[in-house]
């Protein structure tokens, strides 16, 4: 089962599908601005509902702005 065995050219490294490389990472970094924007809107939703006296309408309206805001600064 383990008998497979790999040649790599030291000198030139192992061939690498570049581009397919950088949109997987292009990818990576978009998901991971979205969902750190989607947590710190969430946190100040979440408090605009419960210490600021919002109510759940108050925070989801919040959220909402903050969510559009954030589309279109990124």
């Amino acid at each position: 089962m383990a008998d497979q065995e790999y040649h790599v050219d030291h000198d030139k490294g192992a061939e690498m599908d570049y581009p397919e490389h950088e949109s997987t990472y292009g990818m990576f970094l978009s998901l991971s601005k979205w969902m750190v924007l989607l947590n710190i809107a969430l946190l100040i939703a979440m408090a605009v509902g419960f210490f600021m006296g919002g109510g759940l309408v108050g925070g989801l309206l919040t959220f909402i702005v903050l969510m559009i805001a954030a589309k279109i600064i990124a």
